[in-house]
C-alpha cells in the first residue's frame, strides 16, 4: 500500500500521529472490502481557494467543499487494477476544521471521517440514494469505531 501525500496548504499542519491515523482508515477500508495492500492512494491536503477551483472544474459547483473524490475503479476505466492506484483524494484542511468546529468534534476525526467516507467513493460506493447514503454511513462508521476514532 503506497499512500502518495501532496499537501499543498500552508495554513493547517499536519501531525504524524494523524497521517499515521489515515493510513490506518484507508488499510482498514481496504480490509473491509477484500482488497490487498498493492494499490495506492493519492491524498493532497488543500485549502478552501484549491477546493473550491478543483469543484468548479471538475464538478461544475462554484464554492468550497471538505472532500472530493476521483475514483479510478469504475465501469469508465476498463483498467487493470494490479498494483495501480484506486484514484486520488482532495482534502481541504480549513473546511475540515471549520466542520470539526460545526459538528463539535476534533480536527482529526473530521479529517478521518473524510478520508474514509473518500475511501469508499474510491471503491465504488455512492450516496445518490437513500439506500446507498445508508449503506456508505454503515461502513464508515464501522470503520471509525473499529479504529476507535470516536465524536469526542
Amino acid at each position: 500500500m503506497e499512500i502518495i501525500l501532496d499537501d499543498r496548504q500552508d495554513k493547517i499542519s499536519v501531525s504524524e500521529e494523524l497521517i499515521d491515523k489515515i493510513k490506518d482508515i484507508i488499510l482498514e477500508c481496504l480490509d473491509y472490502e477484500g482488497y490487498d495492500y498493492s494499490y495506492e492512494v493519492s491524498l493532497s491536503f488543500v485549502d478552501n481557494k484549491e477546493i473550491q477551483e478543483l469543484n468548479r472544474e471538475f464538478r461544475g459547483i462554484d464554492r468550497a467543499t471538505d472532500v472530493l473524490s476521483f475514483p479510478l475503479l469504475t465501469d469508465e476505466f476498463d483498467i487493470e487494477l494490479e498494483e495501480e492506484s484506486l484514484g486520488d483524494i482532495v482534502i481541504s484542511l480549513e473546511r475540515a476544521l471549520e466542520q470539526s468546529l460545526e459538528y463539535d468534534h476534533s480536527f482529526e476525526r473530521e479529517v478521518c471521517f473524510l478520508v474514509c467516507h473518500s475511501m469508499f467513493h474510491l471503491l465504488g460506493y455512492d450516496h445518490d440514494t437513500d439506500e446507498n447514503t445508508k449503506e456508505m454511513r454503515e461502513k464508515e462508521e464501522y470503520i471509525l469505531n473499529k479504529l476507535n476514532i470516536t465524536r469526542e
